[in-house]
């Protein structure tokens, strides 16, 4: 047999849809806006040349749940653009990935290492599966507050507290750009034979420039959870599932993502993937290389204005940061006397810029292919201005979020078990029945079956009164949580 030729050029699920429309075929299917003709109220939202596009599953257009032509090529391509033997399209975003992946290596019982600045995600997989999480606690910078990457020292001394553990999952990067120990990690890992799943939610650009930190299929993780739609410019809730086969059977993964997966999968978001995988192997790392030098030359403009700071790799510790994405632009503004969230609010409405995120000390621009010079100099024009107009004394907040837990029931047996609403400064020692987050990036705070300490209620309290965007409970005004029934 000769070598299969990949060519990156193609977009076969595209190319497919697009002879569907071109076709005008009659539809006596769904779904039920008929091409726009029945809902003519979404006309006024999208096109209608999207909504024709917007068409069910059929045997031209292949099956997600048993993909065998244009969707299977598609995938195909994809897995090679990211260095993967296999590839899944997830059109329930990287959250299905997640779950996916989690589920296709741990059940019931069973224990999966985790650093505790996971996305819920990962801890809901655990509902849904019956595993159990041991926990690590990566390097956590104080002067930025905030949970970074993981060493190898991280991971030996997990493995050796749970050395009967089947897996450990990673994060790479964070939200704010920081790499992970990844290739001495997946090579220690899997000399105890341990699989090593990483959720690469926030790298999907990865692979298509040098001056990132590498993906981790080049690396030789088992598997790896990816956001097309966040970085590398497909639609929003588009994602992928990537795998090296030669610890992880492919169709057993294809029976527990059929578990979750839609067998009405929008062929918008497929498509996206398709054409956006092609756009990246073949522009990506000229537009990349413009990304990272409108990051390099903001960050440099940001870290004039006196009381902001705007982060690289050289000012973190190499204990927990072992390589960076520029393109997260992460700016400290307690400088400045303001919380993250407060900066993040101001932005937002006196400025109509819309940041990605901002917590008790930072915010997070993030700067991708679609940006431009002009919307960077509007930032950083309004940062200066921010700094002149609410400069008040530096803040000094000595708090940990992620590092101060205690499990004391696995997540599963937590959500299910009888619980009782408590007033929320009633709480401390009482042991969670509901997950706490600021969203974005969802990283819970407290998850079900964690001991609510003081330090973790003056945190609720602090983002309380800045106004944070707190979720998870049922008391959307945060007064009260439910607990554990206490015997």
């Amino acid at each position: 047999m000769g070598k299969i030729i990949i060519n990156h050029n193609k977009t076969p699920l595209f190319d497919e849809l697009k002879k569907h429309i071109d076709k005008k075929v009659i539809p006596f299917d769904v779904p039920g806006h008929k091409q726009s003709c029945g809902n003519t109220e979404l006309l006024k939202l999208i096109p209608k040349s999207v909504l024709e596009a917007d068409v069910n599953s059929r045997k031209s257009l292949d099956f997600i749940c048993n993909p065998v032509s244009v969707i299977k090529e598609a995938q195909d391509l994809l897995a090679d653009a990211y260095r993967a033997d296999e590839s899944f399209f997830m059109v329930n975003g990287t959250t299905q990935a997640v779950q996916a992946m989690i589920m296709s290596v741990v059940s019931e019982g069973d224990i999966i290492i985790l650093p505790r600045n996971v996305h819920k995600s990962a801890i809901n997989a655990l509902i849904l599966c019956g595993a159990k999480p041991h926990y690590m606690y990566p390097h956590f910078e104080k002067k930025y507050g905030m949970t970074v990457g993981v060493s190898l020292d991280n991971v030996k001394r997990a493995i050796s507290e749970e050395p009967n553990a089947k897996a450990v999952l990673i994060i790479n990067p964070t939200y704010y750009g920081v790499a992970s120990e990844m290739k001495r990690i997946i090579e220690y890992a899997h000399e105890k034979g341990i699989k090593v799943l990483v959720d690469e939610a926030h790298g999907a650009h990865l692979p298509f420039h040098d001056e990132l930190p590498e993906c981790a299929m080049a690396l030789g993780a088992d598997m790896s959870a990816v956001s097309l739609h966040k970085t590398g410019g497909s639609l929003t809730q588009s994602s992928a599932l990537l795998l090296n086969t030669n610890t992880i059977s492919k169709n057993h993964v294809k029976k527990i993502v059929n578990l979750t997966q839609s067998t009405s999968a929008s062929y918008l978001l497929m498509a996206s993937l398709d054409l956006t995988r092609k756009f990246l192997v073949i522009e990506g790392r000229e537009k990349l290389h413009k990304a990272i030098e409108l990051a390099r030359k903001a960050r440099k403009k940001i870290n004039q204005i006196e009381g902001l700071f705007a982060f690289s790799y050289k000012d973190f510790d190499r204990s927990g940061c072992f390589g960076f994405d520029e393109t997260k632009l992460g700016i400290n503004v307690t400088g400045i006397g303001l919380t993250g969230i407060n900066a993040y609010d101001i932005l937002r409405d006196e400025y109509n810029i819309q940041l990605e995120m901002g917590d008790s000390h930072n915010i997070l621009a993030v700067i991708s292919i679609g940006d431009t010079k002009n919307r960077v100099d509007q930032l950083v024009e309004a940062l200066k201005d921010i700094a002149m107009t609410y400069k008040k004394e530096p803040l000094q907040l000595e708090f940990k979020t992620c590092n101060s837990t205690k499990v004391s029931y696995s997540p599963r047996d937590a959500f299910y078990s009888n619980k009782e609403r408590v007033l929320l400064e009633n709480s401390i020692s009482r042991i969670s029945g509901e997950f706490v987050m600021i969203y974005p990036p969802g990283i819970p705070i407290l998850a079900p079956g964690e001991l609510i300490t003081e330090e973790i209620y003056n945190y609720i309290t602090l983002l309380k009164t800045e106004k944070g965007a707190i979720s998870g409970l049922e008391d959307i005004d945060v007064n009260y949580i439910y607990c554990i029934k206490e015997n």
